[in-house]
């Protein structure tokens, strides 16, 4: 493997080989993380990189697409029939272009967009001051109630009283299911579209561990990188009678060409969510997320919300006396990977918060099972209450005997 590399840029092969390897002798914890297939890195590394592809199958601005198109009817096909959705535009970048562009197709600068709070598990591109989003748009946010948890109630007074043209639904950092009805009911109230970003729990949805947005939404924004085990990527699901307003939002509104070999990718990766082992995936990612937070529960770390029903879960870490900047080094020095994170109603920094952000989805693709977790959840607690050499010890030795369990890319 990387023989051409090798031979051409030995620096950035070590690299990758480097890189390779933390993958394999460590844990990856992070909730937006997970472990892609090699049929989804061959696709993506494919010799379709070469080919300029503006526009849409049936329609490019550049000739030689025949078998592009192929690739791209194929992605959206298998898109429209693993969610039920009756449209996918699958060129979007990355998420962060999937939700601009979602609001770029529906709204009007400075029109009124009701998103949740990135202080409370939103993401950037809900409205954050810092961002595009939040500069271009008026955002009015939500948050949780002191337990944690949305309250329905609150979401639509607010919303009867802001008036937003678009109510967002869909978080980064909540790890509670999400009662779209619901949303939908306080939308059509108002006479709000409603979008719902299924980012972090499209594979959980694509599994049938969490419920889906497709009756409900207008229009639908995903990463396919998470939960759902593509490529780094994402896509756009609505309604039929949106297509060619959602369409000329991405192009060309917002890009130009499309990366036809990450396209491709994504049309692997919907097969393999297409599969019957993808539901038995979804739903083990789910019980090893709840079966870890019990755990640290019995540890007595503080859980928002209590604990989790779905692949991530979110940790208050003032209890015991230390913040996610510092939990996060001490978890990485013994191989297990998580991301510092903010609590709701955190008073301390962003990139030095209260929180830590753990979820199961790449330890789940690994072959993880609940007793599994129970253990990793022990020598996670362990870590970060004792904070000495003898914990750091015993949890790399830990962590030494599950990734020997659990191997990836064996053949790298």
């Amino acid at each position: 493997m990387f023989n051409h590399l090798s031979k051409f840029d030995s620096q950035i092969a070590k690299a990758i080989k480097q890189e390779i390897k933390r993958q394999q002798n460590g844990l990856t914890l992070i909730a937006s993380e997970n472990i892609a297939s090699m049929a989804v890195l061959e696709a993506q590394g494919s010799p379709l990189t070469n080919k300029y592809s503006e526009g849409y199958p049936g329609r490019r601005y550049y000739g030689g697409n025949e078998f592009i198109d192929i690739c791209e009817n194929l992605a959206i096909e298998r898109a429209k029939k693993l969610f039920k959705a009756e449209y996918a535009n699958v060129q979007p970048h990355a998420g962060s272009q999937a939700n601009l562009a979602a609001y770029f197709a529906f709204l009007q600068p400075q029109d009124k967009i009701m998103a949740m709070s990135l202080a409370f598990g939103g993401h950037l591109t809900h409205g954050h001051k810092i961002n595009i989003t939040g500069q271009f748009y008026n955002f009015v946010h939500y948050g949780v109630c002191a337990n944690g948890r949305l309250d329905m109630d609150e979401i639509r007074a607010i919303a009867i009283a802001e008036k937003p043209k678009m109510i967002v639904a869909g978080y980064t950092a909540y790890p509670r299911a999400i009662d779209f009805k619901a949303f939908k009911s306080i939308a059509n109230e108002v006479g709000a579209i409603l979008m719902v970003d299924m980012a972090h729990i499209a594979g959980l949805v694509a599994g049938g561990a969490h419920m889906s947005p497709i009756p409900y939404a207008d229009v639908i924004t995903t990463t396919t990188h998470k939960t759902l085990r593509g490529p780094r990527g994402a896509m756009i699901l609505a309604k039929k009678q949106y297509a060619e307003q959602i369409n000329k939002a991405i192009m060309p509104g917002m890009q130009g060409g499309p990366l036809e070999h990450i396209i491709a990718a994504k049309a692997v990766a919907f097969k393999e969510a297409l599969s019957p082992n993808f539901k038995k995936y979804a739903t083990q990612v789910v019980k090893n997320a709840q079966a870890l937070a019990d755990i640290l529960n019995e540890e007595g770390l503080n859980l928002i919300s209590g604990g989790t029903d779905n692949h991530l879960i979110l940790i208050n870490l003032e209890n015991i006396g230390i913040a996610g900047k510092e939990a996060e080094k001490l978890l990485e020095n013994t191989g297990i990977y998580t991301n510092k994170n903010l609590v709701p109603f955190d008073t301390r920094k962003p990139m030095d918060p209260s929180g830590l952000r753990i979820g199961t989805p790449a330890i789940t693709t690994r072959g993880f099972k609940e007793k599994d977790c129970e253990i990793l959840g022990k020598t996670i607690a362990n870590v970060l209450k004792n904070r000495d050499d003898k914990s750091k010890k015993e949890a790399i030795k830990k962590i030494k005997e599950l990734t020997k369990k659990f191997p990836i890319y064996e053949n790298y």
